[in-house]
């Protein structure tokens, strides 16, 4: 492209310039010519009209002409000072005399027309140029005919040199302007060189590659908006890179967690299939395999019920949360009895709006997670307050808390702080991840503080409800 462009507009400006100078050596060639034939009109004028005179005065005097037209023509032999200039007379074609010794015109002259009018003409002649003026004599002398003959030579070599002169300043004017037109072209293309090598460096996976920014022009913008699309492209390849990592964890915890009751189901049916038992011992292997059964279909609904949430469209209705609570705690009844769980609820407000059954499981798996978390004889205060115009719901339990670097990870599917503890009491990992979903359907905020022996505070910001 720039090279082309170089061509092109180089290739324009020489036509262009050479044009120029062509019209400009026509011009000053044709003002040159028109000069001298001018000159030579006049001084052709000057002479005959002498000529004529000088004819009359001899004949007057009683005095033949043709025994006194040599000394009468001498005068004039230097007519115009220099040597540029000649003259031949003849009379009815026939040579009568010339200021030059070489009689070699006569075969170039011009017959003068018989209307009296001049005749104008150009010779070359030993690398020489010449005007020839034609003209016979007025009367009684139209016998006579006069050529004059001027020597053009010196101003056609002038206009030559004047000629050359030009072309020769076209030619370095032309190397000026292609080194110029090169520099100029390096400078404008230099941007989209290096937008071409950061498009390909960018290919390559070297997102972080930018543009440099400089002035406050077109191109400066132009590298504005490309570092914009090149910071998102580097954005959506870190989501995609992060959603990738995350989709191999969620198929790696997967397996790992199936992994577990599938062993312990096939380990206790070889047992019964293979070894001597007591029906005690027979009871309890069976009793693990139906334990390690649920777990799995628990597993099972968890994973249909999570995929359900990011698919379907939720009710949209008034929830009273006192009853809403209420439900929750008569859900949880027997887990807060079995760890003397004491719970307070205030509430400054009366309704949110939302899907009733998503919003009790979500309620539902926050209490059971501060149950959990609690020691036997904890503590759970649930405080409902409306803020700028939203709704806040937060949990907050007495329990060991955790540090901030699980809490980043708690929403995740399968992700568990403490894997042994939720195995052994039933979870499947997957109940925050489902909380997470059913609190975006809401359009609303799941956030979780949580300290080191502080206890956990879960908060649902409703922004619409």
């Amino acid at each position: 492209m720039k090279y082309r462009t170089f061509f092109t507009t180089l290739l324009l400006f020489l036509i262009t310039f050479n044009l120029g100078i062509l019209i400009i050596s026509f011009a000053m060639f044709k003002d040159t010519v028109k000069h001298a034939e001018e000159r030579s009109l006049a001084d052709h004028y000057i002479i005959t009209s002498s000529v004529v005179k000088d004819f009359n005065a001899v004949e007057s005097r009683g005095i033949q002409l043709e025994g006194a037209i040599d000394s009468l023509l001498q005068q004039y032999n230097n007519f115009s000072g220099d040597q540029k200039v000649g003259f031949v007379l003849y009379k009815n074609d026939q040579f009568v005399y010339s200021n030059r010794r070489e009689n070699v015109w006569k075969d170039h002259l011009m017959k003068p027309l018989e209307n009296g009018n001049r005749v104008v003409s150009f010779q070359q002649l030993d690398h020489r140029t010449y005007v020839n003026v034609s003209g016979k004599l007025p009367a009684p002398y139209d016998s006579y005919t006069m050529v004059y003959q001027y020597d053009a030579t010196d101003a056609i070599t002038a206009w030559e040199k004047m000629k050359n002169m030009l072309f020769l300043v076209g030619i370095f004017l032309s190397i000026f302007l292609a080194l110029g037109l090169i520099l100029l072209l390096n400078r404008i293309f230099k941007p989209l060189a290096q937008i071409t090598q950061t498009s390909r460096n960018i290919a390559t996976g070297a997102y972080e590659t930018r543009l440099p920014v400089s002035g406050n022009d077109e191109l400066s913008e132009m590298a504005q908006s490309f570092n914009y699309m090149a910071e998102e492209v580097q954005h959506q390849m870190a989501e995609l890179t992060t959603a990738a990592e995350k989709k191999q964890q969620f198929i790696d915890n997967f397996a790992h967690e199936l992994h577990t009751p599938l062993t312990a189901i096939y380990g206790y049916a070889e047992y019964l299939q293979k070894a001597v038992m007591t029906e005690d011992d027979r009871m309890s292997a069976l009793n693990y395999i139906m334990s390690e059964s649920q777990r799995i279909q628990a597993l099972a609904n968890q994973l249909l019920n999570l995929a359900n949430l990011r698919n379907d469209q939720i009710a949209w209705e008034e929830q009273n949360i006192t009853d809403l609570f209420k439900s929750v705690k008569q859900t949880l009844h027997k887990k807060m009895m079995e760890k003397e769980i004491q719970i307070e609820f205030h509430s400054e407000i009366d309704v949110i709006w939302g899907d009733g059954y998503l919003l009790k499981s979500l309620f539902v798996n926050l209490m059971d997670n501060a149950i959990k978390a609690c020691e036997s004889g904890g503590q759970i205060n649930v405080n409902t307050v409306m803020k700028a115009g939203k709704s806040i719901i937060s949990i907050k339990d007495n329990g060991k808390g955790m540090p901030s670097e699980i809490i980043q990870h708690i929403t995740e599917p399968f992700y568990r702080a403490e894997k042994s503890r939720n195995r052994k009491e039933g979870g499947t990992g997957l109940g925050l991840a489902i909380c997470k979903q059913i609190v975006l359907h809401h359009g609303a905020e799941l956030e979780f503080i949580s300290h080191s022996g502080e206890g956990t505070t879960a908060k649902v910001i409703f922004t619409t409800s």
